[in-house]
């Protein structure tokens, strides 16, 4: 049923037949405010609407009696915020009107003014009025009638009272089709039912002071838009329940450096002053305007001179997010918000607008512009980020998370020069290290036994020359010191992290935030009140009380079951991968080693360890996805109740799973591989035929960097940077497509501009911070955990987050719709999970440099068993002796004259007896001498590294001084404005005292017969205190 109003010209005897009508059914008023475009009602004969198109149309008249020689009816008049009732707004039925001889043998044709209404509301930023913003969009499926798509005409609505509309009645805007009762054919029932839903939601949404308008007529075929405005009442209101900090009158003085750190910040500032984003937010502030919680009983302490900007798209649209969560929908015992309607189909989207377009000649200047252009764009990656700007545009939330992602970029500068230092100090002392040097020296003629039964024969150590002089580039007596200043570098980033959300909090006006407000607030899930409402329609059906339903951990000891199984499932799936990994590398190296090829022979190590490097990034890539997927999953079958008790177990599930499976390779080269191999005569095998790998006569080092910098590389490359471009790029292209075959022929339509929910509905929907934040800690634990392998990674991890800052950046303003702001004082649970791996990698860096390095063993035989104090004959003390008439039958070499002349006796790394003494084979003094070096190493460097970066935690202040003092000025600043507010008060109410008494005594001194003979006189009272 169509509703309109206005002022339609009639003749004396319709005016007078209408009056009557008014008089025998008084219909409700509508409260409305309505806004003006302009439609003619022009005279067409009656055959043009017997097909019944208008039947059932309701018109709104303001008053009969105005203007009846006006030929034109507009139908949305100048916003107003004047109630109905004071305009005398009124319902007549045009079937009524037409019965008692209003319209006899005439009817009405509405037609638009030829003016473009799109610009005039830009595009769908603004309502059809120009003047109402959009603040938020509810998008929906719509099933249109064959004669719908015929009928192809707009009508503008106003926006109608809350109060007085009734759920059958339409909602202000333009519409595709028009009710027509009889003539359309019913939808089904489920259509039936979430229109049904829809109205209700919407009249609710307009009750709780929201104004709505639908357009159904869309270059996207079958959807229609809701286009929510909040008025300033209601953000007031909202404002005030939410406790939103807001900037006040009073503007005080920032506190600044004097003598020389003046000079010094100055000095700085001119150096930086070319990397400095050009965005009026980045510029260094003096003065600060103090903030209060907002109240519309103190509206006199804001400055509300210009009220459409005091609230800013973001915080406009989290004002209308709040309203669209507590607001329910009750229909068929639901009670829901907006969360429930969408995963429930009523409604398909919601989501706020974007400022506007971001590239193109023409395009006005708004945030969006300006962030494409300082901030998300490749040519500006040398720039600081304008965080400020970000917060303004995004909110606190992903504000924190993109400085965050600074101030870690910022903290791998000093980790990368260092380590580029660590590298060069290897390259530089290749040639000057003497195990390396023997290694290669081929006059030691030193014969190694065989790398694995019958197919491979002996072999010379100096063929291993390659690997042990680029051992030395990673293991050599800096990368202790390195792995020292990690660890110290990792306390001091998080420390220096805290330092800088304490100047945000104090920037944003988040210092006297709590989490726990927002939590107060924080309303059900939608998956969580579908499974209370299902026990609680058990418990009705069964005759229970269902008062204050909610999920025990009886109902959820299922999920609880099947998570824990799922994990332990998916763990032992990663290690079983690696297993097979594993079982490749040592069936290669024996194929390798019976190829005929003198290539093929020499470089089986090489080949191997690639190859199965390889093999091991794509499984650890398709299973992150395959692992993220089953962690919401398993996360869904919980049914958290909130959204934060989603998140928090989502993060923990997903981190387990893919730090399991990205480390997994990693932690076995480093600790595993080579421990449990045996000795010539009596080796491990697996499955009773394949022999366990060893290390290289180098140690397991190189291979383990090798390992580290392939998957840490892959990762960033194809995971990180080319699935965040190609996938949103694939995605889009699809839509793109799906669109073109479904766009209607007409092709007006098809040349008609997109309006700007259109464009913003074709972008891909913002899935949460929690990838972005999740590629990041794994690139924390590959950049801190293995760094003594590695001291390359932090220049990589650098380069890769130059370039991630300003894809994310990208992403988030071009290739994303516009998220809801949420308010945030912190990262949350990922500064937890920091804090666990730099401690962790403490440990495993302790275990690397003993265990996995020749660090140790070096120490041990410099300073127990050298002669000379040097290094020399390092290499022979690491090496066992093995009689080859020892081998088990069957393991001996095929071809054991390779090396050209018969081998008696073959070498080994080992610490064992040799096989001339009375307990050969057995493990030697300086095995035990070495282990008990190491475990002291790991003790002393762990509880060493960890009372350092304590101290440093301690010694470094989380709030910094001058925010301190910031803070406490303002506190004191705002106990004065209320002290001379409250004085004031008393001064006024002492003044009006004074006047009301003097008053008083010339009343009684005037007349004092006529006070004596009106004495309890309600008119006398009235007479005295008027003025007052």
């Amino acid at each position: 049923m169509k509703l309109f109003r206005g002022e339609k010209e009639g003749r004396k005897e319709g005016e007078d037949s209408a009056k009557h009508f008014f008089r025998q059914a008084q219909p409700p008023r509508l409260g409305s405010e309505m806004e003006t475009d302009g439609i003619d009602l022009h005279r067409i004969p009656r055959e043009s609407y017997t097909d019944g198109s208008f039947h059932g149309v309701e018109f709104l008249p303001e008053d009969f009696r105005d203007s009846p020689n006006e030929r034109t009816m507009r139908v949305n008049e100048k916003y107003s915020t004047l109630p109905a009732d004071e305009k005398g707004i009124h319902i007549i039925n045009i079937r009524a009107i037409e019965d008692i001889g209003y319209v006899r043998t005439e009817s009405t044709f509405l037609n638009s003014f030829s003016q473009d209404p799109d610009a005039n509301c830009k595009y769908g930023l603004y309502f059809r009025d120009g003047k109402r913003k959009v603040d938020y969009i509810l998008v929906y499926h719509y099933k249109k009638s064959s004669f719908s798509r015929t009928l192809t005409r707009r009508i503008h609505f106003n926006d109608l009272g809350p109060r007085s509309l009734k759920q059958d009645q339409p909602l202000p805007g333009k519409a595709g089709q028009v009710n027509m009762h009889d003539s359309e054919p019913h939808m089904d029932y489920h259509e039936d039912d979430k229109r049904v839903r829809r109205e209700e939601y919407e009249n609710n949404l307009m009750q709780a002071g929201l104004e709505l308008e639908r357009d159904e007529d869309t270059k996207i075929h079958g959807l229609g838009f809701v286009k929510i405005h909040a008025p300033w009442n209601v953000l007031c209101r909202e404002a005030e329940f939410m406790k939103l900090k807001m900037p006040t009158k009073k503007v005080y003085q920032i506190h600044q450096p004097h003598g020389l750190l003046k000079k010094i910040n100055s000095v700085i500032q001119k150096i930086t002053e070319p990397i400095q984003p050009k965005v009026a937010e980045h510029k260094h502030q003096t003065v600060k305007r103090l903030s209060y919680p907002f109240s519309r009983e103190k509206q006199h302490l804001f400055d509300l001179s210009d009220r459409d900007s005091f609230f800013d798209s973001k915080t406009r649209s989290t004002i209308v997010y709040e309203i669209l969560k507590r607001t329910t929908c009750t229909k068929a015992k639901y009670s829901m918000g907006i969360t429930s309607l969408l995963a429930n189909g009523v409604y398909s989207a919601a989501y706020p607008l974007h400022d506007g377009d971001y590239e193109g000649e023409h395009v006005e200047h708004n945030d969006r512009k300006l962030l494409c252009e300082e901030w998300a764009s490749y040519g500006v990656f040398y720039k600081y980020q304008p965080i400020d700007l970000v917060r303004k545009y995004f909110g606190e939330k992903i504000g924190l998370y993109f400085a965050w992602l600074g101030v870690y970029t910022q903290m791998l500068i000093p980790a990368s020069i260092v380590g580029i230092i660590v590298f060069l100090y290897g390259c530089a002392t290749v040639d000057e290290n003497i195990p390396s040097m023997e290694m290669c020296d081929q006059r030691n003629n030193i014969t190694m036994c065989p790398l694995c039964d019958r197919t491979c024969s002996y072999w010379k150590l100096s063929s291993a020359c390659a690997t042990s002089r680029a051992s030395h580039l990673f293991d050599n007596p800096a990368t202790v010191f390195f792995s020292v200043f990690m660890a110290l570098w990792a306390a001091t980033f998080m420390e220096h992290w805290k330092r800088k959300q304490m100047r945000l909090n104090y920037r944003w006006d988040l210092t006297g935030f709590e989490e726990e407000e927002e939590a107060v607030k924080d309303h059900p899930r939608a998956e969580y009140e579908a499974k209370v409402l299902e026990k609680s329609l058990r418990k009705e059906s069964k005759n229970k009380e269902t008062e204050k339903e909610k999920l025990t951990w009886k109902d959820r000891f299922p999920a609880y079951f099947t998570n824990f199984v799922s994990i332990i499932f998916m763990i032992g799936l990663t290690f079983a991968i690696v297993f097979g990994v594993i079982i490749y590398r040592i069936s290669t190296a024996a194929a390798l080693a019976i190829s005929s090829t003198p290539g093929g022979r020499s470089n089986v190590r090489v080949t191997v360890t690639a190859t199965a490097v390889i093999i091991n990034l794509v499984v650890i890539i398709i299973l992150d996805e395959v692992y993220g997927c089953i962690a919401r999953w398993l996360t869904q079958i919980e049914v958290p109740k909130t959204d934060k008790s989603f998140e928090e177990r989502l993060i923990f599930k997903a981190f387990l799973l893919k730090f399991v499976n990205a480390y997994t390779p990693i932690f076995y080269v480093a600790f595993f591989k080579g421990r449990f191999v045996g000795r010539p005569g009596d080796y491990v095998y697996i499955f009773h035929s394949f022999r366990m790998e060893e290390c290289a006569p180098g140690g397991c080092l190189m291979e383990l960097c090798i390992q580290l910098s392939i998957i840490m590389l892959g990762k960033q490359l194809i995971q990180n940077n080319l699935f965040e471009i190609g996938i949103p790029k694939m995605k889009k292209f699809i839509r793109y497509l799906k669109s073109k075959r479904r766009r209607p022929g007409d092709h007006e339509e098809y040349l008609k501009k997109k309006q700007r929910y259109e464009v913003d509905y074709n972008l891909e929907p913002f899935a949460g911070l929690t990838p972005e934040y999740m590629e990041m800690i794994i690139q924390f634990g590959f950049v801190t955990l293995f760094v003594a392998s590695f001291p390359l990674a932090p220049l990589f991890a650098l380069l890769n987050n130059i370039i991630e800052i300003r894809l994310d950046a990208k992403k988030f303003v071009t290739e994303l719709r516009r998220p809801v702001a949420v308010r945030a004082k912190d990262i949350g649970i990922w500064y937890n999970i920091l804090r666990g791996v730099g401690k962790l990698a403490v440990i495993i860096n302790a275990f690397v440099i003993s265990f996995t390095s020749d660090f140790i063993p070096r120490l041990v035989y410099l300073y127990m068993y050298s002669e000379s104090g040097t290094m020399h004959g390092f290499v022979n003390h690491t090496l066992s002796y093995f009689n080859v008439s020892d081998f088990q039958d069957g393991t001996a070499p095929n071809d054991a004259m390779e090396l050209g002349y018969p081998v008696q006796i073959c070498r080994y790394k080992d610490y064992r007896d040799p096989p001339w003494s009375e307990t050969k084979y057995d493990i030697a003094k300086d095995f035990w001498a070495v282990l008990a070096a190491r475990l002291a190493f790991v003790i002393v460097f762990q509880n060493l590294v960890m009372f350092m970066s304590d101290f440093v935690d301690w010694i470094i202040p989380d709030i910094p001084k001058d925010i301190s003092q910031q803070i406490h000025k303002e506190k004191v600043l705002m106990v004065e404005v209320f002290m001379k507010e409250e004085q004031g008060k008393l001064q006024l109410l002492e003044n009006w005292g004074g006047k009301e008494k003097r008053k008083g005594e010339n009343c009684n001194n005037h007349s004092p017969r006529s006070s004596m003979s009106h004495r309890g006189s309600a008119s006398s009272i009235h007479s005295c205190h008027v003025e007052v």
